[in-house]
């Protein structure tokens, strides 16, 4: 009889690859394993007529699928780790990270054009807060519009001609096979990368043993050191998608460079830092550049930020 075990993921077209990317990989790993899906409605699925900013709360994508997980529904679930809120309910843990794919921001422009050569009033689309206002800093001239739903639906709305152009995280373009879509990948210096970009997290209870040796054989510790300092950094700033957060750490040898940024929703206001550090203690990294960040003028930016949402 083979072991069976349940996986969590949402319904989009994206969550669902990536699940069946996982479960190949455990079953390929594990031949006496059997993973079934179940498939999770979450709240922020259903709300797609109000930016994300607004809708507020923190884990609009993950808290029925870890309500599954507590619940002994589900054993694991998947998640796309920018999604993924740095606290998570007691019991639960987001400890194994397989390898990373592209971390990068990627433009998609009906006609082929680049950010750069975009006309003056272009109308591009994106629902992140942290994308519109790097976006803004670099080109103010442009009409940033909210775009939601999932990445097939993103695409549909620019093929319609709703939008000039629209930025989605290439990582997702390139699990769906979706990569010569993009016209160009954004590199991190311009377009500073979501926390964990890139990256999957999977979710599983901190006592299940089982699950932990199962899903330590797909886990990937070069990428784990990164997103530890990245999410270190967010969980330092309390930040959510109501906040333009981004931090991209990048790890050499024993070192991990990282840089960080917090910025208003209209650009005026941009903080970026750099900092290097261990690559033994990316956590220690991680807080320490958000530190700096909010002693640099981050904390008024944020509280800032809130207030105008919480109003």
């Amino acid at each position: 009889m083979p072991e069976k075990f349940v996986l969590a993921t949402r319904k989009s077209l994206l969550a669902l690859t990536q699940s069946k990317w996982v479960k190949s990989e455990i079953e390929k790993r594990w031949p006496g394993v059997e993973i079934e899906l179940l498939k999770v409605v979450t709240r922020g699925d259903k709300i797609l007529d109000v930016p994300l900013a607004k809708v507020g709360g923190k884990g609009l994508f993950v808290k029925e699928i870890e309500d599954a997980l507590l619940e002994k529904r589900a054993d694991l679930a998947v998640h796309s780790l920018k999604d993924c809120p740095t606290e998570l309910p007691d019991g639960l843990e987001v400890s194994v990270f397989p390898q990373r794919e592209d971390p990068r921001d990627a433009f998609i422009s009906r006609d082929g054009k680049g950010l750069s050569s975009l006309p003056k009033g272009a109308r591009v689309g994106t629902s992140s807060l942290r994308r519109m206002s790097q976006l803004k800093k670099l080109r103010p001239d442009l009409v940033i519009e909210s775009l939601r739903g999932n990445l097939d639906t993103r695409l549909r709305k620019l093929d319609e001609g709703q939008y000039d152009a629209i930025i989605l995280a290439a990582a997702g373009l390139n699990r769906l096979g979706l990569s010569d879509r993009v016209t160009e990948y954004l590199d991190p210096d311009i377009m500073l990368p979501a926390i964990g970009q890139g990256s999957l997290g999977i979710e599983f209870r901190s006592n299940d043993s089982r699950m932990r040796e199962i899903l330590a054989s797909i886990h990937h510790e070069e990428t784990a050191t990164c997103v530890r300092a990245e999410r270190a950094f967010l969980l330092r700033l309390e930040g959510g998608c109501q906040v333009p957060i981004g931090a991209h750490a990048v790890l050499s040898g024993d070192s991990i460079e990282m840089h960080g940024l917090v910025a208003d929703e209209d650009g005026n206001q941009v903080i970026k830092r750099s900092r290097t550090g261990s690559a033994s203690s990316p956590e220690a990294l991680g807080t320490e550049l958000a530190d700096e960040i909010l002693e640099a003028g981050g904390r008024e930016i944020l509280e800032k930020v809130y207030s105008e949402n919480a109003g």
